[in-house]
């Protein structure tokens, strides 16, 4: 079997499309585009991309985009000062803190200082709660972009056998409440699952988000499963250059999955994508508008 491919980049560049058609509207009835205000607290490498990436898109979709730089030796009080004027700035409507922090800061203080109606990550404990119970809540974005990457591809999901490996209050713990609320049959698995090539051969959906380079093995799984690879590794090849990897091994699985993400180009963009649909969502309800349909 040669799994068909899930072109991630492609479905985020027709969600964010949507999302900049929604801004435009937003802006025409308000008077103000959406603002979204990201903070990046040191120079973590990674996270400064990151961040540059998330706010390009911003300004792309038409949104304000507002980023606050801090050096890494800010105190936690400081910190959570401009979390409390950024809750206060009613041209604001998401507020993202990029993690991680660094370790003299509470990452759990500064998340639950942030409004629930503009914690666009949806990490608060409030939105947590909210998606557990099934009520409406702001949810986490990478677990969101999974979600839409696998109904794209499968349609309904009702009834299907999904395993979740992983169990981080980012990705997989959110995804298994999503799958739930899709009506899938969910089981959440971890490094530690006893027989867990056993347990995915069983799935219809594999989630792979336990941070662990190709962990998951093409024999691994049932034939013609559908495989959402989240994670995004960094590892050396034999020709001493580095490369990233997802979760599972990519070409083993394509040789059994009936579809698969690549890594990168798969999930990735989603996550991005999925901000920005936060944002302007977030934007909505506290103008009490309609929630617009992306």
């Amino acid at each position: 079997m040669n799994a068909r491919r899930i072109d991630g980049k492609a479905a985020a560049a027709a969600l964010r499309a949507r999302v900049a058609d929604g801004v435009a509207a937003f802006r025409e009835t308000v008077g103000r585009p959406p603002g979204l205000a990201v903070v990046l607290v040191g120079e973590d490498p990674a996270s400064s991309v990151y961040v540059r990436s998330k706010g390009k898109a911003t300004i792309e979709a038409g949104m304000v985009s507002r980023e606050h730089r801090l050096d890494d030796t800010i105190g936690e009080a400081e910190l959570l000062a401009l979390v409390e004027e950024l809750n206060r700035d009613p041209a604001i409507d998401g507020i993202l803190v990029q993690l991680p922090l660094p370790s003299h800061i509470n990452e759990q203080k500064v998340i639950a200082a942030i409004d629930p109606a503009k914690d666009v990550d949806g990490f608060h404990v409030e939105n947590a709660g909210r998606l557990a119970v099934g009520a409406e809540a702001l949810v986490p974005c990478t677990p969101l972009g999974c979600l839409h990457l696998l109904k794209a591809e499968l349609g309904d999901l009702t009834g299907k056998d999904a395993v979740v490996i992983g169990r981080s209050n980012i990705v997989g713990k959110p995804m298994a409440l999503l799958l739930l609320g899709e009506s899938c049959t969910v089981t959440i698995a971890h490094s530690r699952t006893r027989d867990l090539p056993g347990l995915t051969r069983r799935a219809d959906i594999v989630v792979a988000a336990v941070g662990r380079p190709e962990m998951v093995r093409g024999d691994w799984l049932k034939p013609g499963a559908v495989v959402i690879d989240v994670g995004i590794n960094r590892i050396e090849g034999a020709d001493g250059k580095s490369r990233l990897v997802g979760d599972v091994a990519y070409d083993e699985a394509a040789a059994v999955a009936g579809a698969i993400t690549p890594v990168p180009g798969g999930v990735g963009p989603m996550t991005i994508a999925m901000l920005l649909r936060n944002t302007l969502v977030a934007a909505h309800r506290r103008e009490g508008l309609e929630e617009p349909r992306l």
